[in-house]
């Protein structure tokens, strides 16, 4: 039983009834919209929250369901199953498109994992799709809804000779038209008007009688008369003879295609009603992402712990001033029934009372509600609600009698499977007589083990959890410091009002304030006011606790990320060490076989000027393979390059530090035969003539370039750059499919080599080929561990998040 009958309105389900009937594409699911019922039958609504839960997972997880328009077409259906009845074409357009929905919304939901979605799967067992339909009606109808001309044999003859006809037609008239100037009848520039859908001649009045013709129309001034000629007009008649054949035609095509449908009446009827049905639970299903709607845990029994409760309503208009609404933690159980909700006026007590009665009427009508889905939920066989001002002036009932009146009516029927829901309990009349008549009420409904949230100010109400058992105290917390509501319930004490606070703040005339003060007692106000301190302080210790709490978790996880990064550069750096070292030593290996084999040929040769050019031919390409080897960019411990020390002119002696000319690498003269030195480098002895070296300082240090950067130091630095610059959202809006997929694949790469678990990706909603673009590439990508639309609060179907392995 549900009190009173405007229950909907007080709590606001009419709001949401309304927004369901706005989400549905059709008829169908309008009507169940209009249709929802308040149910006690805890496994019907079990089911119905299981099946609305799997489409909203589905909507969020699995791109691309075919929501299409259908239409309600069983008048129509019913008018064929008599036999020699039709369709027209304007009835098979809209069954054409409704029973394509038909096939791609089951086929779609076929395609998705049993497993995930079993009662989804559950919901389409048994729906048949009947490939005859389909291909019967196209056969007749082409794509914009017109009779196909080659629907049948005849009607394709019949539209070949009305075609022969209506162009006859217009050479006929051109003729008459080109003829009626020459006579001079028409002016030169006359050309061809349409009367009534007729082509005809425009003939000025005075000479209409010298053109054979019917006059079809005639200028509104009388100058003008509008002549069909004699043979058009004859040949008229002949396309309403086709014309008339060509209806018969089609009246036989649509009756044969009726015959084909007929044995399929109920098949599309019952695809329809599934449609509608499918539709439906969209409408749940967006409902519950747009205001962030789970399924708790549901019991069969009178009890609800819900966590983070939020008033659905009041947070989506909280959003669009882009503020945040504050939930809400609420439990009633066998022990703590009836929970008395005190504190300030607007603090926010109506408004939790109200978000109770809305999230269980919610709840039992099948629709998911904005709690954690770790949050427990039972079901109740009666829902009342008092609030607002009732009065009546049609029944002479004034507001505390209309309230009285509502009360009687609810213990008349209060039993242990009832929530009640009272706002400002005892008020209206006197409050020594309306708090003892309040109290007299709870204590009865206390004995009955009905459910129940009460807001109330009076204190005797307060005390009630202190002599009974049943019941527990609520505080709505008030921050006295800055003078303004928290909206946060605290449960376990009573709160207060705060009526002086609250003067005080609006500068209410402190001579008044203090002749109250006196009349209540300071001490009891100082009271009041330091307990409420205490509750807010405790409040924003557990706040900061947990931003600590926090901090510390996201500070250990990005310690953690860097100790892997350390030990993978270390090993890469390992690896490359060891690559660079062979391949130095191999390198050095093959340039000492070749100077040596230089050497010895040069020699064999006797300094042979071919031979010897053939040799410095094979040096130099042995050179350049060696310079299109990479080498890593200098990073660290890069000591300056000298410059090529200056020559003394002085002659070659034994022991001269020389170096052979246009090189910079410099050795010691360790024999002289004639024209012949023998140096030694550092890596090799040569034989060179005396006037291809020259002398340097003797007493100079050997200097060399040289370069102790390696190519790890270049991948650190490039790591900690990237990991600098990277973004963890990157905005694809206006770009091209293929310029799209080229950044996308970029971007993931560099998320996934930096170890980003989560990122965002801005495609926008258009027609929806961006992001169709980026999900399939997401799709075939191992590291993608999964990706979704964002909450609808922060882009919907706009953004996909992507979570990363």
């Amino acid at each position: 039983m549900i009190s009173p009958q405007n229950f909907e309105e007080k709590t606001g389900f009419d709001v949401i009834r309304r927004m369901l009937g706005g989400y549905c594409q059709g008829e169908g699911g309008k009507s169940r919209v209009a249709n929802i019922r308040f149910s006690n039958n805890s496994e019907l609504v079990n089911n119905e929250l299981t099946i609305t839960e799997e489409f909203r997972t589905m909507l969020l997880t699995v791109f691309g369901y075919p929501a299409s328009e259908y239409f309600e077409l069983d008048e129509e259906l019913n008018h064929i199953l008599i036999p020699g009845t039709f369709l027209a074409a304007e009835s098979l357009l809209p069954l054409r498109t409704s029973y394509s929905a038909y096939i791609q919304c089951k086929t779609f939901i076929s395609d998705t994992s049993a497993n995930t979605f079993p009662h989804l799967h559950s919901l389409i067992a048994g729906k048949y799709i009947e490939p005859g339909i389909l291909s019967g009606i196209n056969r007749v109808l082409d794509i914009e809804g017109n009779i196909r001309d080659n629907a049948s044999p005849a009607l394709l003859e019949i539209r070949k000779s009305l075609s022969r006809m209506i162009h006859l037609i217009d050479k006929k008239i051109a003729q008459a038209l080109t003829q009626a100037k020459l006579d001079k009848y028409v002016p030169a520039d006359t050309e061809i008007a349409i009367r009534d859908g007729r082509a005809v001649i425009p003939v000025n009045s005075s000479n209409k009688r010298k053109i054979s013709g019917v006059i079809i129309d005639e200028s509104a001034t009388g100058q003008t008369s509008y002549i069909e000629p004699t043979e058009v007009f004859e040949l008229r008649n002949s396309i309403r003879e086709l014309e008339l054949a060509e209806r018969r035609e089609i009246i036989k095509i649509l009756i044969e295609l009726a015959d084909e449908l007929r044995p399929y009446v109920q098949l599309l009827k019952d695809s329809l009603d599934f449609l509608g049905h499918l539709d439906f639970l969209r409408a749940k299903a967006l409902l519950a992402i747009e205001t962030g709607s789970l399924k708790p845990v549901l019991h069969n029994q009178q009890s609800f712990s819900w966590i983070q409760a939020r008033h659905p309503l009041l947070m989506l208009s909280l959003k669009k001033q882009k503020r945040e609404i504050v939930p809400s933690n609420v439990s009633l159980d066998s022990t703590n029934r009836i929970l008395i909700i005190s504190g300030p006026n607007a603090g926010g007590k109506s408004v939790l009372l109200k978000t109770v009665g809305l999230l269980q009427y919610m709840l039992q009508c099948g629709l998911l509600i904005p709690v954690l889905d770790t949050s427990d939920a039972g079901i109740f066989d009666h829902l009342f609600i008092d609030i607002g001002d009732q009065q009546s002036i049609e029944n002479d009932l004034s507001t505390y009698s209309s309230h009285l009146l509502n009360i009687k009516n609810l213990l008349g029927y209060a039993d242990h499977s009832t929530l009640f829901l009272i706002d400002e309990f005892g008020a209206g009349t006197e409050p020594q007589s309306g708090g003892a008549i309040a109290e007299a009420v709870l204590e009865t409904l206390n004995d009955k083990k009905a459910y129940g949230v009460v807001t109330t100010h009076y204190a005797n109400l307060k005390l009630l959890a202190s002599n009974h058992s049943g019941f527990l105290n609520g505080a709505m917390l008030y921050d006295t410091k800055h003078m303004k509501p928290l909206f946060v319930l605290k449960t376990g004490r009573p709160g207060s009002s705060f009526a002086f606070e609250i003067a005080t703040n609006i500068a209410f005339p402190k001579e008044v304030l203090e002749k109250a003060g006196e009349k209540v007692g300071h001490a009891k106000l100082d009271f009041d006011k330091q307990m409420q301190d205490l509750e807010a302080e405790k409040l924003e210790l557990s706040l900061k606790e947990k931003q600590l709490q926090q901090a510390d978790e996201m500070l250990t996880g990005l310690i953690n990320k860097y100790s892997s990064l350390k030990e993978d550069l270390d090993t890469k750096k390992k690896e490359i060490l060891e690559k660079a070292g062979n391949e130095a030593k191999s390198i050095l290996n093959k340039s000492n076989q070749i100077i040596e084999k230089t050497i010895r040929e040069i020699k064999q040769s006797q300094a042979d000027a071919s031979r010897t050019k053939q040799l410095r031919t094979e040096i130099k390409e042995f050179t350049e393979q060696i310079a299109e080897i990479p080498v890593a960019e200098p990073i660290i411990e890069k000591e300056e390059i000298v410059p090529p020390e200056k020559a003394t002119g002085k002659p070659v002696s034994k022991g001269s530090r020389v170096r052979m000319i246009g090189q910079h690498e410099s050795g010691e003269v360790v024999d002289i035969h004639g024209n012949d030195v023998t140096v030694a480098f550092s890596t090799v002895t040569l034989k060179v003539k005396s006037e291809n070296l020259e002398v340097l300082q003797a007493n100079a240090p050997v200097k060399k370039s040289f370069n102790r950067g390696y190519a790890y130091q270049n991948m650190v630095n490039d790591m900690n750059a990237r990991t600098a610059n990277f973004r963890i959202t990157i905005d694809v809006r206006g770009k091209r499919a293929d310029e799209t997929e080229t950044l996308i694949q970029r971007y993931i790469d560099e998320a996934i080599m930096l170890h980003v678990s989560e990122v965002s990706i801005l495609h926008g909603k258009g027609n929806g080929v961006l992001r169709s673009i980026i999900r399939n590439y997401l799709g075939g990508i191992p590291e993608v561990k999964q990706f979704s639309d964002a909450s609808l609060e922060t882009g919907g179907s706009g953004i996909t998040l992507v979570t990363l392995k």
